[in-house]
């Protein structure tokens, strides 16, 4: 605004500067005009009145009394006087002796008096050394001409009156022009003062400072424009109070609701995802925002979802089934275009709801009676079998017998363990399953099991390493943690050739007791990891079945680490190995929340 003030001010002040300056250009030649023409109107009224003062005292009688006339004149009026004769001849002169021999008839002023009465002129004259004024009046004598008396008057004091106008002139015009530019000054002020008010008002507006307000004055157009402003900042004030409501509302739904939520522009750009995505996809997907999506989204399947909503331009509904970490999850998926109102795109919405929980249900229902009839059907059929074959005659043969025994003996406690590790499992999914917390060594527990296994390594000429750093001690249900290791070592054991190795690693860390098992086993692929948790699912059914497996120790493995609030990695190549890891908290989570 200062520069609006001056812009205002500069313009201002050059149109006042240059009307005085115009003004002072006419009144300084007008003022010394004025000044001159009085200067020869009183020069010819003095030089008229010595004219009859000679004629009326008879001093052009005789030359003694011109001359002391021509003095007493000279001293009266301050000026020189000549007093010639008809003939041009300089009868008495007050300034100069000499030039009383001197004829003046070729004088200007002198010719024009001669015939006209009266003449005037301005030169320089050696006599004094300086410009004079003459004036010369012809002088009578008993009605006769009788000659000329001239006056002579310096021209420097019309220099100085000259030099004191443009003086008075330039001083008062300057006072003027201070006097207008200050009175300019302050109307300007008066009237930018709420121009300033309003500008201020509106960058304040701009940076989105709704609050401020502007001095209204009164009913002149700035008033009315300072009063539009307020009214402007007191509706924006409304409508940001009302969207940052809408906007708070929104984004609470947003972030709670129990469904990912993914926007997508119509350039591939991911512009808004909610706390849940991070949830479904066990990843940081706030790092997601404002990249394109499929650098972004690993998931393949998803990606040619989108990119079916792009090119469809409609509603799509799909249930995916996609891998996440070591769980294959369930998601019914909705898509639907966002089509502006001239009928443009502006991106995608996908919407990803979680029916893992359901899937399993629905897949437990269907695999439970084909997988319990199947797991069972086996051993009660060798039981039926041998009991039948027995019975047949094979009792009579004491070798025939006691092998058969032997099988019969087996299958039972096949059965039994299948039956117990059913039981097991369905306790451990009941809701009403507690944990006995207490304080766990790790070392110890893992030492026990190993013992426990310590024939069934041998048999296979195998090694079991420990090692361990730090405490290892946490905070869970010391059977439970006893039951992990038991199915993670003995997994182990039966997956690893002969004459393997087998490492129980247990680590301590700042919050938490970190357990890993690591063989030199046959491994699996990564498509074969997120199902290696399910009930009867085996990676290498002949070998796991020969051992007596039954296909339910790593789904319990599972749900006891899901009990203790631990995460359960899995880390494997076929044909070198896999490494299950388990991260304990040191302290009850149940307790801490």
């Amino acid at each position: 605004m200062n520069s609006y003030r001056f812009r205002l001010l500069v313009p201002l002040s050059l149109i006042v500067l240059i009307v005085l300056a115009g003004l002072g250009l006419l009144l300084g030649p007008f003022f010394n005009e004025f000044y001159v023409e009085r200067m020869e109107d009183r020069l010819a009224k003095e030089a008229d009145t010595a004219a009859y003062h000679l004629e009326s005292s008879g001093a052009l009688a005789g030359d003694n009394s011109i001359e002391t006339a021509a003095s007493e004149l000279a001293e009266r009026l301050d000026m020189r006087v000549t007093v010639l004769n008809t003939d041009g001849d300089v009868t008495a002169e007050t300034e100069d002796e000499a030039a009383s021999m001197d004829n003046h008839s070729d004088r200007p002023e002198i010719i024009e008096a001669a015939s006209e009465g009266t003449g005037q002129a301005t030169r320089y004259s050696d006599t004094v050394g300086r410009e004079l004024l003459y004036y010369a009046v012809e002088l009578e004598e008993d009605g006769e001409e009788a000659g000329f008396i001239r006056l002579g008057m310096a021209t420097d004091e019309l220099q100085d009156v000259n030099s004191n106008i443009w003086t008075f002139i330039i001083i008062t015009f300057l006072i003027a022009f201070t006097i207008i530019l200050v009175f300019a000054s302050k109307l300007t002020n008066e009237l930018i003062r709420p121009i300033e008010d309003a500008r201020r008002v509106a960058n304040q507006l701009a940076k989105g400072n709704y609050r401020s307000r502007t001095y209204e004055g009164g009913r002149s157009e700035t008033g009315e424009l300072n009063r539009s402003l307020n009214m402007l900042a007191q509706n924006l004030t409304e409508i940001t109070n009302t969207y940052e409501s809408q906007k708070e509302r929104l984004e609470t739904l947003i972030e709670n609701m129990g469904s990912g939520l993914i926007l997508i522009d119509e350039k591939g750009t991911i512009s808004l995802l909610n706390r849940t995505c991070r949830e479904i996809f066990d990843e940081d997907t706030d790092s997601w925002q404002g990249e394109l999506y499929y650098n972004v989204i690993t998931h393949k399947k998803i990606n040619s979802f989108v990119q079916e909503v792009f090119l469809t331009e409609e509603r799509e509904r799909k249930q995916l089934k996609i891998p996440i970490g070591i769980y294959i999850r369930h998601f019914d998926v909705h898509g639907a275009p966002i089509i502006a109102k001239d009928g443009d795109l502006k991106g995608i919405v996908l919407v990803f709801h979680d029916i893992t929980e359901l899937k399993k249900l629905e897949q437990a229902r269907k695999d439970f009676v084909a997988n319990v009839s199947h797991e069972l059907k086996t051993p009660v059929t060798s039981l039926k079998g041998f009991t039948e074959t027995l019975l047949g005659g094979a009792m009579e043969d004491p070798a025939m017998r006691e092998k058969f025994i032997k099988i019969i003996a087996d299958e039972s406690d096949r059965l039994e363990t299948l039956i117990y590790e059913l039981l097991e499992l369905s306790k451990i999914e009941d809701d009403q399953f507690q944990l006995d917390w207490q304080q766990v060594n790790l070392l110890e527990e893992a030492e026990a099991t190993v013992n426990m296994l310590a024939d069934k390594a041998e048999a296979k000429s195998m090694k079991i390493i420990q090692k361990h750093e730090g405490e290892p001690v946490l905070s869970g249900d010391p059977a439970r943690v006893r039951q992990i290791l038991m199915n993670l070592i003995n997994n182990a054991i039966v997956y690893t050739p002969a004459n393997g190795e087998i490492t129980v690693r247990m680590k301590e860390q700042a919050d938490q007791v970190v357990l890993e098992v690591e063989d030199t086993g046959i491994g699996m692929s990564k498509k074969e990891i997120p199902r290696i948790f399910e009930r009867f699912y085996r990676v290498d059914r002949a070998r796991s079945r020969n051992s007596g497996g039954t296909g339910l120790g790593l789904a319990i493995v599972k749900h006891l680490a899901e009990a203790h609030q631990a995460k359960l990695t899995v880390d494997s190549k076929p044909g070198k190995g896999t490494t299950f890891r388990i991260a304990f908290q040191k302290a009850d989570p149940d307790a801490e929340a």
